[in-house]
């Protein structure tokens, strides 16, 4: 009779494992690997090798506080020469004299989350168990038979491995990017990330049934969807908030990456963090979905219509001076942002696989719960809103019509002349390169098509939208060059009669500080012109002068001036609008590197920024962080304040651990002057051997 198989120690090749299976950099210590692909331990026994045909090796994993065999949340598998393709398996790749290597491998459909690996080992009728440790299962889209595999190594790295990016706001004429740290393999995040499946109220309510959906990326996207708002009181990430008043919490312009949020809210016991707006809620969805496997993107809609009734006509109500009359509970934002996952839909017919879009900014309710998606992408573009899920949300942010009504003093209203503007320049960073990839061709057929209008009376709405006519009056807004924080501009309205015979009308334009969600501030520029003749086949162009003294005080973070021109003919009464959102630019932050950039040795960054205001910059704050670079966020506070034209200058070292190109990613704030960014790539050349 062979004496016990007694195991000694044992290696869960953590570092290897992390090598084959691209989550290095999250492991740290703990094994993290990806489904569908094998990893090796290796267990050393004592007193005498392993013997095949004499010892039973077999494992257990179980992940969930209840693991059971048929929710798929527990295996029970021996040792076998070959691997099992549709479960767990365990193969021996080599054995020396007392060491054994095994390949272990669980299936594509697996649940993802932590792991408890137990060996069981048995020689005739005497047995022993031993607890290996824990481990970490994540999507695999390298896998041809996983449901988020993605067939493009560049864009894997792109969506799953970059830990940083770019996120485009300002406004459709003058689109800007923001650098932003997803950080998804940064120190913790791993943790926090599954403790955000483990808050969530799915689980909280049925442990068993959550955890034994968690081989389902869409399951999962919709359950971060729900998660990173904190709105239905589930102890979700972030608290939104959209009115200038952020003195309790963070502006949500401030923000510059994930990791800070994230930990906050792990650290502070589950609280919400304040504050988020759309890009800081995708963003941190992106870097969850990204942490976990799923290739992830942020994408911007710009001229995004909130659809409140679902009539797909977005109704505005101004008055003669181009204000709003009436609040209409349907808004239009300048750019709304959310996010695109990649995975196949087999709960749904063929042809809906690929990205879909997820919206974790809390706007409507979906199944009682304010979460969004994920909707396919196609299905938008193809009108088909009766799939799931929230597919006409997202189909009238990309397609509503937008009908201008101008309410005049007695009250009556009329349907101005208007040409539709919803849902243009969705954007995305391209893949492996700081550009912007335009995708609105995927979200909508060109505008004007024959396939747009079929789509649209698809959508079980027949559109009485105004195709503008070449006959008549045209009117739009100009801008010369670019408008400056601190400096005073001009907006043109260029008016133009397409008419052989002269037109007599009235100019009204109207400039207003406003917020990207379409809230509008104070007036800061004004002009009524009631006799404006217009000759046959001219174009005329009238200035407004915006002044930084009127627009300074009352300009929000965003930086947005709104300018409305309405344009009124005497002879038929009607009336023409033109709108134009303005982005007034911030200072560029200027970031040089001083020194051979080389991994673990001392880099020294000089980042400097100048006042272009009139006015001193109080309280100034330089934050500085790079995912790979800083070990976490550098922050500098200024002692003395910004004289106006003086430059704001600060030097900061860190010693980057990891080689490659990465991100340096600073903001700055200041009373005067808040969340302006920069970014500089740095290449980090690997240590000498």
């Amino acid at each position: 009779m062979a004496e016990d198989l007694v195991l000694e120690t044992w290696d869960l090749q953590c570092e290897r494992n992390g090598r084959e299976h691209r989550t290095a950099e999250m492991g740290g210590q703990q094994l993290v690997v990806r489904r569908g692909q094998p990893f090796t331990i290796t267990l050393r026994f004592s007193g005498r090798a392993y013997e095949d045909g004499v010892d039973k090796l077999a494992f257990n994993v179980e992940t969930g506080p209840c693991p059971i065999e048929t929710s798929g949340t527990r295996s029970h598998f021996a040792m076998t020469d070959f691997p099992e393709e549709s479960g767990w398996s365990a193969v021996v790749q080599q054995q020396d004299e007392d060491s054994l290597s095994v390949s272990l491998c669980s299936p594509t459909s697996a649940r993802v989350g932590r792991y408890s690996l137990t060996l069981e080992t048995s020689t005739g009728y005497e047995g022993s168990s031993y607890l290996l440790g824990d481990f970490v299962l994540l999507f695999n889209p390298w896998h041809p038979e996983d449901t988020v595999f993605l067939r493009d190594e560049d864009e894997r790295r792109e969506y799953v491995l970059s830990q940083q990016g770019l996120i485009y706001q300002g406004t459709r004429d003058y689109i800007t990017s923001t650098p932003w740290n997803f950080g998804q393999f940064e120190d913790e995040i791993l943790s926090i990330c599954l403790k955000l499946l483990d808050t969530n109220p799915k689980f909280l309510r049925d442990q068993n049934k959550d955890c034994s959906r968690r081989n389902d990326p869409a399951y999962i996207g919709r359950v971060v969807s729900a998660m990173v708002n904190c709105n239905d009181e589930d102890r979700g990430v972030l608290a939104g908030r959209w009115d200038n008043h952020y003195e309790d919490g963070m502006s949500p312009m401030a923000w510059i990456g994930s990791v800070d949020i994230l930990k906050r809210w792990n650290n502070f016991g589950c609280q919400p963090v304040k504050y988020g707006q759309c890009w800081v809620f995708a963003a941190v969805a992106c870097t969850v979905m990204r942490c976990l496997g799923v290739p992830s993107r942020v994408v911007t809609n710009y001229n995004s219509a909130h659809d409140t009734n679902g009539n797909l006509v977005i109704d505005r109500y101004l008055n003669e001076t181009g204000e709003e009359d009436r609040r209409s509970r349907d808004m239009i934002w300048n750019f709304h942002c959310w996010v695109e996952s990649w995975m196949a839909r087999p709960d749904l017919a063929p042809g809906y696989d690929g990205w879909q879009a997820l919206d974790p900014t809390p706007q409507e309710k979906s199944e009682g719960v304010f979460c969004c998606g994920p909707a396919p992408v196609r299905a938008i573009k193809e009108g088909d809103l009766r799939l799931k899920y929230d597919i006409p949300f997202i189909f009238a942010e990309v397609n509503a019509d937008v009908v201008y009504w101008v309410v005049q003093r007695d009250g009556s209203q009329k349907k101005s002349i208007h040409s539709s503007v919803v849902g243009k320049n969705i954007s995305t960073k391209s893949v492996g390169r700081d550009s912007r990839e335009d995708i609105t061709h995927t979200y909508k057929y060109p505008e004007g098509s024959e396939k747009e209008r079929e789509v649209f009376a698809k959508a079980e709405h027949e559109t009485s939208s105004l195709r503008e006519e070449d006959e008549g009056l045209h009117l739009k807004i100009k801008l010369s060059e670019g408008a400056n924080n601190g400096c005073d501009f001009d907006v043109f309205a260029v008016m133009t009669n397409n008419t052989d015979t002269e037109r007599a009308c009235r100019l009204m334009l109207c400039a207003r500080t406003a917020s990207y969600n379409g809230t509008v501030g104070p007036q800061c520029g004004m002009k009524d012109l009631l006799n404006v003749t217009l000759e046959p086949r001219a174009e005329k162009s009238v200035p407004l002068r915006i002044l930084y003294e009127k627009y300074g005080e009352s300009l929000t973070q965003d930086n947005l001036i709104k300018v409305v021109a309405l344009l009124t003919e005497y002879q038929t009464g009607d009336i023409i609008v033109a709108v134009r959102d303005v982005y007034i630019q911030n200072p560029e932050i200027k970031i040089r590197i001083l020194g051979e950039p080389m991994q673990n040795r001392k880099l020294v960054a000089e980042v400097s920024l100048v006042n272009p205001l009139a006015a001193p910059l109080h309280n100034c704050v330089f934050v500085v962080e790079g995912a790979g670079l800083t070990n976490g966020q550098r922050i500098k506070e200024l002692e003395e304040p910004v004289e106006p034209q003086a430059e704001a200058k600060f030097r900061v070292d860190f010693v980057p651990p990891q080689a490659g190109l990465h991100k340096l990613m600073v903001d700055f704030e200041s009373d005067k002057l808040t969340g302006v960014k920069g970014y500089r790539n740095v290449i980090i050349a690997p240590q000498p051997k």
